[in-house]
């Protein structure tokens, strides 16, 4: 983030990529101009469900002082209104999968509340959850229950974050679906500007969310995917033990990644 002035930012997307919350040391090519565009995309198709931060991708909407630099940039970034950021990753998971897969076989719980037992890896939730998260003191991501999320930010708010949520994600899904793709799960930001809501950060991307082709679902395992699961892929089977500093990243899971992005956004903005 880049500062215009007391009331705009500017958000730059970069080609790093991060998993299990670790940065790599090798960027996806074109990672930060799939990001913007498909953000600026999603920000501007879900509008009419809650106010967000977009405030406009072109050169000539900036200060005569940053077009140059804005143009040096490629298109990676997006002017934004500033917000005070509410320290919540507002998840909602269609799908049982990634980390609530492996809480799900290890406790029979997602998020800390009970699942009926005999789910598949896959499987498609009779309706999605709300799984609110944050930052704990390793830095990794930490599943809060619904009553610890209104003791950070009241009980009113809480509920309006959870109702915000669920009803991106159904926009979100319905369009994904559209294009022929599952949007099995996502996260979502939020910020405060004059007492309200705004959606924040990036939406419905290939880093925030996992999309499925839905020609290719099959329940009963991991599925094809166009976003950085491939990726976590390659980690688990490395024997990386998911801290610093990561190991080193193959020149095929590179250029499968940068492919799937590409795929994802083609898909979605055609």
């Amino acid at each position: 983030m880049y500062v215009v002035d007391d009331e705009r930012l500017l958000m730059v997307a970069s080609d790093r990529v991060s998993a299990f919350d670790v940065v790599m040391n090798e960027p996806i090519p074109g990672k930060g101009t799939v990001l913007t565009a498909l953000s600026a995309f999603w920000f501007r198709l879900t509008g009419d469900v809650v106010r967000n931060h977009l405030i406009s991708s072109d050169v000539a909407d900036l200060p005569s002082g940053l077009g140059d630099a804005a143009r040096a940039l490629g298109e990676r970034w997006l002017l934004v209104r500033r917000a005070e950021r509410i320290d919540i990753e507002c998840v909602v998971r269609g799908y049982l999968s990634g980390s609530a897969w492996a809480e799900y076989r290890r406790a029979g719980t997602v998020a800390g509340e009970p699942l009926p037992p005999g789910l598949a890896e896959s499987t498609r939730f009779d309706r999605p959850l709300f799984t609110p998260a944050i930052k704990a003191e390793s830095g990794h991501d930490e599943n809060i229950s619904r009553a610890r999320l209104a003791s950070i930010v009241g009980s009113e708010r809480a509920q309006r974050l959870e109702a915000l949520s669920l009803e991106l994600y159904a926009a979100g899904a319905s369009h994904a679906a559209s294009r022929g793709l599952i949007l099995a799960d996502t996260k979502f930001e939020f910020g405060e500007v004059d007492g309200g809501l705004i959606l924040i950060d990036e939406l419905l991307t290939p880093d925030s969310s996992r999309y499925w082709p839905a020609d290719r679902y099959q329940p009963g395992g991991p599925q094809p995917s166009f976003d950085k699961q491939f990726l976590r892929d390659f980690l688990e089977s490395s024997g990386w033990n998911k801290e610093p500093p990561p190991p080193a990243l193959p020149q095929a899971v590179i250029d499968g990644t940068a492919a799937r992005y590409q795929e994802a956004l083609r898909r979605l903005t055609s």
